[in-house]
């Protein structure tokens, strides 16, 4: 019987992981299964680009694996249950709730926007976090006239993207943007000073030190009492993840991401990867990663190296668990591209303009690229499973 492996999610680490696993393992001994819930490719990074107005492509999953020998199934994960070795879905075809066995699991769900906390974000404010709200969000900027409100509430790097990038896109809107803090705190005091002329240039309202308390259909309320109007609502104040890992026994955080080991295995259950946002995954500078398209690379290696070399029999490769900098657009012609040093601070050193901005564009088309062509260079030969696949020993190379 073939080894069965099922991969939760084709973003940016599912599809890179499901992708590399079918170059690198033989067909004559494994399966390799994802299970998605839409049909599209969806370029998470570029989302608050679409909702401005700006046309991302979205490459069909059945051309992107076309060739590859993986499986697609177009269904939505509803449980997971490790024990059995099993995943529950729904949708995608006549049978409703079915089931997925599998022998090795890889988690790669990711995230979606976190504003259920504070009422009525859910039911009045946009987000950036899935292609179908984003679109709700360009229909909505599509419908204001000239001077409508746009409140971005949110200052991380979401938050900024969305805003400068609407801004820019869209300027006969009112666009401000409501920091808990210092606008940028986290930016290096060059940085924040770029950051700060971008707002200015492109007419952005900063509201610093402002907690909003409620969203409501026409207005913001914020913690001090002031309600702000608004016509339309963007919410980027954080990410959660699904409690679909929690629910079904793995070891998680308090936030639900699943808690893994240094080749990204599930410390509770061996059979289970997590990679990306899922994960809960230290760095090589003993800090968690944090949720973000860099880090989906980095796990998504990792457990490609860790898979391919437990399954084949041989030592599990030690990759680069790092995170070096933050890039943040500031529309389509400015940008800020900070280092940070190995306790996540920000360096002195940053760039701004628009040779950052180039920097970031040339990154989000080598993501596409990857992500569309999983199997670029395929080798001639692949690597055959052992005759009893290695799903415990910790032999490593650095």
């Amino acid at each position: 019987m073939k080894h069965r492996i099922v991969v939760l999610g084709a973003g940016y680490a599912g599809a890179y992981v499901a992708g590399n696993l079918a170059r690198r393992l033989s067909p004559k001994d494994t399966v390799i299964t994802v299970v998605n819930a839409v049909p599209d490719f969806v370029q998470r990074m570029r989302l608050h680009q679409l909702a401005a107005g700006r046309d991302i492509e979205a490459p069909q999953l059945a051309d992107v694996f076309a060739g590859t020998g993986i499986r697609l199934r177009l269904a939505r994960v509803t449980a997971v249950d490790p024990e059995r070795q099993v995943v529950t879905v729904s949708g995608g075809d006549e049978l409703g709730h079915d089931t997925l066995g599998h022998d090795t699991l890889v988690y790669a769900l990711g995230s979606h926007g976190a504003g259920h906390m504070v009422p009525g974000a859910a039911e009045h404010a946009f987000d950036v976090s899935a292609r179908p709200s984003a679109l709700r969000l360009r229909e909505r900027l599509d419908g204001l006239g000239q001077g409508a409100r746009v409140l971005v509430v949110g200052d991380g790097l979401t938050g900024i993207e969305a805003a400068t990038e609407i801004a820019e896109s869209r300027p006969g809107l009112s666009v401000a943007l409501i920091a808990r803090g210092e606008l940028g705190a986290r930016l290096a005091a060059g940085a924040r000073g770029h950051l700060r002329r971008a707002c200015d240039r492109l007419g952005i309202t900063v509201l610093e030190h402002t907690s909003v308390d409620a969203v409501e259909a026409t207005q913001v309320l914020c913690a001090d009492g002031t309600a702000l109007a608004s016509d339309a609502t963007v919410w980027t104040a954080g990410f959660a993840v699904s409690p679909i890992a929690a629910a079904g026994g793995l070891e998680v955080t308090e936030n639900g991401q699943i808690i893994v080991d240094r080749t990204m295995r599930s410390v509770s259950h061996p059979n289970v990867y997590a990679v990306g946002d899922s994960a809960h995954a230290m760095g090589d500078n003993g800090r968690p990663l944090p949720m973000s398209c860099a880090s989906a690379g980095y796990t998504g290696r990792q457990a490609i190296e860790a898979i391919v070399g437990r399954l084949t029999g041989r030592t599990v490769a030690t990759t680069k668990l790092v995170y070096a900098y933050n890039h943040i657009s500031l529309g389509r012609r400015d940008a800020i591209l900070q280092l940070v040093d190995d306790e996540g601070r920000a360096k002195p050193t940053y760039l701004g303009g628009r040779q950052p901005a180039r920097i970031k564009a040339g990154i989000l088309g080598m993501a596409l690229w990857a992500a569309s062509h999983p199997t670029y260079g395929m080798p001639k030969r692949k690597r055959r499973l052992a005759p009893t696949p290695d799903t415990t020993a910790e032999r490593m190379i650095a």
